[in-house]
Parts: structure tokens; C-alpha cells; sequence
């Protein structure tokens, strides 16, 4: 593991302005990406704060973004149908994609109709290999939540997963937390994308977040010591009730 990088942390009074200032840095890195490369590539979170920002996405910034030049992707998924309450793709599609012209075949979700999750794992390795064939995926974006537990995307503490060196995607067949069936990127998709935005609200996050960020150095034990990209950047935006125990 690299030796890690000076932290980007931004720390916000509250949620709500947190939620406006990650929006405001993905429609400017949107107009970036499509500006200089025709295409802009973001793998989606999960989880309450990324679902404010779709929203704020899917309206204040809806006239500012060309959401046809947009492609999505996903950092981890439940093994859940579809419509399941539990399916970040569902929450990602209720609230972003029903509301701004979004191409369908521009969404590339992490299919769970697969009998053997293993199969949907592959599946999405090789969607991902298609669309950059010749090198690791290159995110312009990727979204992570942090865990109470320290894990990212589905990676949790002590996983043999984080010792994946080879596969782009995985199965997590034995989360803590339920469902305990998932799908997710692995560490070297992670780290090889040119910008990474954790988000981190509420106080119930506080010590997970100093522990990642000022504890000792263990990825094994907290996961989100190990995003480290090779040729990208992290920017931690974080709420002053997460940020509460920080030195």
C-alpha cells in the first residue's frame, strides 16, 4: 500500500450545505469531463447524503449538466431485485434518473438477476472492460460513503477482499450488515480513478472518520485508509458533527 497523501478535507456547518457544495463540484467536474473528453464517468454511492445530492442534482443543477454525455456506474450493490427498497440503483433511479434526460444505455447498473451472484460479478468486470479496453477502468468520479465500521463501498474491515490485486469486482457474500449478499469494485478499480469524494455526515460518523483519518495506520482494520489512488485525488466532504473529533 502507497504511503498516503495529505488528506482534502472540507468541512461544512451543516448537512445542507455539504449536500450543495458536493453538487456544485459534480456538475463542475461534469462539464470538465465532457469538455475535454466528450464523456463523463461516475460510479455512485448508496445511502442518505448521495441521495440529497442526486436530488439537488436532478433539479437546481439539472439545466447545467449534458446528462446525455453521462455514464453511471456503481461503486457496490445489495443482491436484490431491481425495485427493492434495499437497491442503490433504485435510489440512484427515483432520485436522479426519472428526472433528467438521461440515456438508458448510459446506465450501467450492477445486474442481480443472476442465480449465482458470481455471474453478476463477472458480468460487471466485463462491463467494465469493455468500456475501457485497453486499461483499468479510469472513473472521472467515484462516490464513497464511510462506514461506521471504517468499510467503503462493500469492503469491510478484515475482508480478505481488500487483498484482491487482479479482479475488478467482487462478491461479498457475508456482510455485517444485511443483506449480506453483495457486488462491488474491488481496491484497484478504486484507486485508479481521478477523483474520489467521500461523504460524511452526522455525528454518528465522528469516530469512524478520526479513526480513518488521524488513528493508526491499519487499511485492514479501516478500510478507507486503503483509497489511495495511484494518479487521482480524495476530497473528504465532511459535516461539523462528523468532523467533531478531529484534531
Amino acid at each position: 500500500m502507497k504511503e498516503p497523501t495529505k488528506p482534502d478535507i472540507r468541512i461544512f456547518p451543516n448537512q445542507a450545505s455539504l449536500n450543495r457544495a458536493a453538487a456544485e463540484a459534480f456538475a463542475q467536474l461534469a462539464n470538465k469531463a465532457v469538455a475535454e473528453k466528450g464523456r463523463f464517468t461516475v460510479a455512485l454511492a448508496g445511502g442518505n447524503t448521495p441521495r440529497t445530492i442526486y436530488q439537488l442534482l436532478a433539479t437546481e443543477y439539472r439545466e447545467q449538466i449534458d446528462w446525455s454525455r453521462a455514464h453511471f456506474f456503481w461503486g457496490d450493490e445489495r443482491y436484490v431485485p431491481s425495485n427493492d427498497p434495499d437497491s442503490n440503483y433504485r435510489m440512484a433511479r427515483e432520485s436522479l434518473f426519472d428526472h433528467v434526460p438521461i440515456l438508458a444505455e448510459n446506465v450501467h447498473r450492477m445486474t442481480t438477476e443472476f442465480i449465482q451472484p458470481k455471474t453478476a460479478a463477472q458480468n460487471y468486470e466485463k462491463t467494465l472492460r469493455d468500456f475501457w479496453p485497453v486499461s483499468l477502468p479510469r472513473f472521472d468520479l467515484i462516490q464513497l460513503g464511510l462506514g461506521l465500521d471504517g468499510h467503503i463501498a462493500s469492503l469491510f474491515p478484515n475482508s480478505p477482499l481488500l487483498q484482491e490485486k487482479q479482479r475488478l469486482v467482487t462478491v461479498v457474500t457475508d456482510s455485517p450488515k444485511p443483506p449480506p449478499t453483495r457486488i462491488t469494485l474491488t481496491l484497484p478499480a478504486i484507486n485508479n480513478a481521478a477523483q474520489i469524494h467521500f461523504f460524511v455526515a452526522g455525528a454518528e460518523k465522528a469516530e469512524a472518520l478520526r479513526s480513518t483519518l488521524q488513528g493508526p495506520r491499519d487499511w485492514q482494520k479501516f478500510p478507507a485508509q486503503a483509497v489511495q489512488p495511484a494518479n487521482g485525488q480524495v476530497i473528504w466532504w465532511v459535516d461539523d458533527k462528523a468532523a467533531s473529533l478531529l484534531k
